[in-house]
């Protein structure tokens, strides 16, 4: 795994940590098969897709299927209202703006600080810290068209392979995903020199 992917998945993990002893995402998707109803036989791959990735990113399965980059800290799949294609919205941790950077006469002697990190990991700030520290905590919003080429075919209910085509499909995901923002990714990085 390059340390600049946005998304990867682990499936020693995944395989090593299974009830089943074959895989969590697989036992995951049988014990949500409810969720898929909609997409049952469905023409387009998307809503399929959807839901994959949904379960696949579950805080009910933590560690998720899907890992993500720490600059990530949310990847959402859905379809598009206006034409059915699907998209990702995606929040990654950013760097302050020029704006802020160029000067501080905003400050006005307050502080401000960036993102908290711990262990390498961007995260919340504490309640206390909060109490008598102000944060501007940057973030970059993404919105973009995923291509649907490679995405398989939605299974026509739940006596067919769902579990497989569901893994099929984030694989696909992951990778269309990284192409997306894996680059975006790569540039915060080396711009706040941690690459």
């Amino acid at each position: 795994m390059s340390e600049h992917l946005a998304f990867w998945i682990d499936h020693d993990y995944d395989r090593e940590h299974a009830t089943d002893g074959v895989s969590r995402y697989d036992a995951h998707v049988r014990a949500n098969i409810e969720e898929f109803a909609g997409s049952w036989g469905d023409i387009a791959p998307v809503a399929f897709a959807c839901t994959a990735w949904r379960l696949a990113t579950a805080p009910a399965l933590s560690p998720g299927f899907v890992r993500w980059h720490r600059r990530v800290l949310d990847a959402t799949c859905v379809r598009n209202s206006w034409d059915g294609t699907l998209i990702v919205q995606a929040q990654l941790v950013s760097p302050w703006p020029a704006a802020l950077t160029w000067s501080r006469d905003w400050w006005r002697d307050r502080g401000w600080r960036d993102w908290p990190e711990v262990f390498g990991q961007f995260v919340e700030p504490a309640e206390q810290d909060l109490a008598k520290i102000p944060y501007v905590r940057a973030t970059l919003r993404i919105d973009a068209p995923v291509p649907l080429d490679d995405l398989p075919a939605a299974p026509d209910g739940p006596g067919e392979d769902v579990e497989g085509t569901a893994r099929r499909a984030v694989i696909v995901l992951v990778r269309e995903l990284n192409e997306l923002i894996s680059p975006i990714v790569r540039q915060l990085e080396e711009f706040t020199g941690r690459a």
